[in-house]
């Protein structure tokens, strides 16, 4: 019988108490301190008037308290749903309409009263303080909630994906495959709304390694940041393309001074040829993988290590192979051929693919299928699949716009901008008419270097010129210090589109 996630951590923890699982900035928190806290929680809820299953909100940030909370709320038969602190209000408003969780768990203080009974930080506190607490007896199905990520609706309204113990067990067993350092030391990065951070928990506390959290006031500050980075003791790496393009810009951000660390792992967002190939420079003896997988899949499905061969042979970098329980496919009613390729939208089934939204039917049925058995999920990312079952992604269906009647992809020329060698960073957004169509394409801009604008703007016309059609390049170019990135670390490509659509 296969072990859940809670036994595997709770395993560790009797047998190495003193081993370190949580260390914020220094502030180190053993195995035998995450379980007595963990158990301790569970015990407070169990004798609390809950109902049976229903989910608990926790409002946290990257802490000891919200990584113990979690355990506990699923050592007691609940299933968390973490909520960012830096999350809006009206977000929070939304999430406890939609979810009707029996309680709210506040890590740090609330900003707004929530129409549910609220354990405080002090009542938390005092809770974890409880001695010789015992975990309540309770049956946890494979089927039961683990945890619930709310990600944005296309609407503005949240929704709930449902991640099931099965879920997660299915994509820790393969993360685990990559011979993962014993005892890794784990960056713990990525909002614990954002499912990125799973990569790093559960793969990182049932093998007995150390969570190296990197609070959101450190990253958001860049002289502190780089300052961190300096003395963080890490083995493996797990981030958004994004954040490590940031942290790239620290010159000793590098092998000489990092020489543990030994994988990097990306999900979230595309990674590019530029960034791949920039850190096998600055990182060459450490592995570097690119990874996909929607929030609905359970954080990634497909996996490819990026050397300088795949480098070499791909302009625009594979996403990888699907993990060996998991089927990648095309819907067949979105295939079209393009340059010879078979492109549509890809379509993922097996045992991590959620059971569909908390409390959403109608998004449910939208998006979920059961298929021969297993659930499935359309995933509105286009892609291709080679015939040795390499897969390659090609934008979203929503990232699709027509322009003077030619079809354009987004996320295809933003592939192009980012390979021009006097751009840093670069976005290209769409400018719509009062009739809703588009009438421009604009393009966000980080130079690589301070320079006339106006040679820089024929620099990258040339440039773009060389690599794509003509149709494709930008009609006006915008030049930023930097780009706007959401919560979870991600270009906000939709705060671009409202600023120039407002």
């Amino acid at each position: 019988m296969m072990k859940s996630i809670i036994e595997m951590i709770d395993d560790i923890a009797r047998s190495h108490p003193d081993w370190p699982a949580v260390d914020v900035l220094g502030a180190v928190h053993t195995y035998g301190e995450l379980h007595q806290a963990a158990t301790a929680i569970a015990a407070d809820l169990a004798a609390r008037p809950l109902a049976a299953g229903a989910p608990i909100m926790v409002y946290c940030d990257q802490s000891f308290e919200a990584i113990a909370t979690f355990l506990g709320c699923v050592k007691a038969g609940h299933a968390y749903i973490p909520v960012d602190t830096h999350s809006p209000s009206d977000r929070l408003v939304m999430i406890t309409q939609i979810a009707h969780p029996a309680l709210t768990i506040a890590t740090v203080p609330l900003p707004i009263a929530v129409a549910t009974p609220v354990m405080t930080p002090a009542a938390l506190a005092q809770a974890m303080a409880a001695p010789a607490a015992v975990a309540p007896a309770v049956t946890m199905r494979w089927s039961d909630n683990f945890y619930i990520i709310f990600t944005s609706g296309t609407t503005g309204q949240p929704k709930g994906v449902q991640i099931s113990h099965a879920n997660l067990s299915s994509f820790v067993a393969w993360m685990t495959r990559f011979d993962l350092p014993s005892r890794a030391r784990v960056l713990t990065q990525a909002p614990f709304s954002f499912d990125l951070s799973v990569m790093s928990l559960y793969p990182t506390l049932t093998t007995g390694g150390c969570l190296q959290v990197l609070p959101k006031e450190t990253t958001a500050d860049l002289k502190a940041l780089f300052k961190t980075l300096r003395d963080l003791p890490l083995e493996v790496w797990v981030s958004t393309p994004s954040f490590i393009e940031l942290c790239l810009l620290a010159p000793d951000f590098d092998g000489a001074h990092h020489p543990e660390l030994r994988q990097l792992y990306f999900c979230g967002e595309e990674l590019t040829h530029a960034t791949a190939a920039k850190l096998l420079e600055r990182f060459p003896r450490a592995q570097v993988f690119n990874t996909y997988g929607p929030t609905e899949a359970t954080v990634a499905v497909t996996a490819i290590e990026i050397t300088p061969a795949v480098l070499a042979e791909h302009d625009r970098l594979p996403i990888g192979y699907a993990k060996p329980d998991t089927t990648l496919s095309l819907v067949p009613d979105t295939v079209r051929q393009e340059d010879g390729q078979a492109v549509g939208e890809l379509y993922i089934s097996g045992p991590s693919v959620s059971k569909g939204y908390l409390n959403r039917p109608d998004k449910t049925a939208a998006a979920f299928v059961s298929d021969h058995g297993e659930q499935a999920y359309r995933t509105g990312d286009l892609g291709f699949i080679a015939s040795d079952g390499l897969i390659f992604y090609r934008g979203r269906t929503d990232f699709q716009i027509k322009l003077n009647g030619y079809r354009i992809e987004l996320e295809e020329v933003n592939h192009y901008l980012n390979t021009a060698p006097m751009i840093r960073q670069a976005v290209a957004v769409p400018r719509y008419n009062a009739q809703h169509k588009v009438a421009q394409m604009l393009a966000f801009v980080v130079p690589a270097s301070d320079g006339d604008a106006r040679e820089l703007t024929r620099a990258i016309h040339d440039y773009l010129q060389t690599v794509m059609m003509p149709y494709m390049i930008p009609q006006r170019f915008v030049y930023r210090d930097s780009l706007p990135v959401t919560a979870n670390g991600k270009v906000a490509i939709k705060q671009l589109i409202a600023e120039v659509n407002a």
